[in-house]
Formats: structure tokens, C-alpha cells, sequence
């Protein structure tokens, strides 16, 4: 059984609305993060919706998985990079809200 293109672009747009109403309406910074992690992954499904898209089974198209590795390693390192900062601003603030922060030097 295969998933329609349209249903995954539906889903890819469904993961994008929700992370950017998480992205901008939360003040939380483990949620902010995890809003960005859904924005990736809504557009990985595009990449490989448009890849399924693009292909035939003479010639198959692999820009969009290529693509979407790449988007993987690019989330993975901003996943280490966002929750060292979390450490860092829990050990500072004792808290881990995106009001805390008023200034970088504080």
C-alpha cells in the first residue's frame, strides 16, 4: 500500500502549521525547539513527496531523500546545539522560559 503525493504534502502541511504556532506562540524553549524539529520534518516530507513526484521506475529521482539526510544532520546538530543552550540558560536562570531573557550579557 502507498500513501497518495497529496497525502503527504496534506500531512507536510498539517507538521508545519502546527510547529509554527508552536514556534511562535509558546515562550518555552524546549518547545520551541521541538516546533522547530516539526518544521524540518515538514519539509523532509515535501522533499521526498516531490522526489516520489519526479520519478519513474525507469529512473527513479533521489534528490529528495538526499536532501532530506541532509536536513537530518542539520537537525540533529541543532538539536545539540539547542540543548546545551537550555543547560546553559537553566544553570543561569533556573528556569527555562524565553521570558528570563532579557539581555545576552545578563
Amino acid at each position: 500500500m502507498t500513501v497518495a503525493n497529496e497525502q503527504l504534502l496534506i500531512l507536510a502541511g498539517l507538521l508545519f502549521a502546527i510547529g509554527a504556532a508552536g514556534f511562535f506562540v509558546r515562550r518555552n524553549l524546549i518547545v520551541v525547539l521541538m516546533s522547530i524539529e516539526l518544521i524540518l520534518n515538514a519539509a523532509n516530507l515535501t522533499f521526498i513527496a516531490g522526489s516520489r513526484m519526479h520519478s519513474t521506475a525507469a529512473a527513479p529521482n533521489l534528490d529528495g531523500p538526499v536532501f532530506a539526510v541532509f536536513v537530518i544532520l542539520v537537525a540533529a546538530v541543532e538539536a545539540a546545539v539547542g540543548l546545551a543552550l537550555v543547560i546553559a540558560l537553566y544553570r543561569r536562570k533556573q528556569s527555562v522560559s524565553l521570558d528570563s531573557l532579557t539581555s545576552l550579557g545578563d
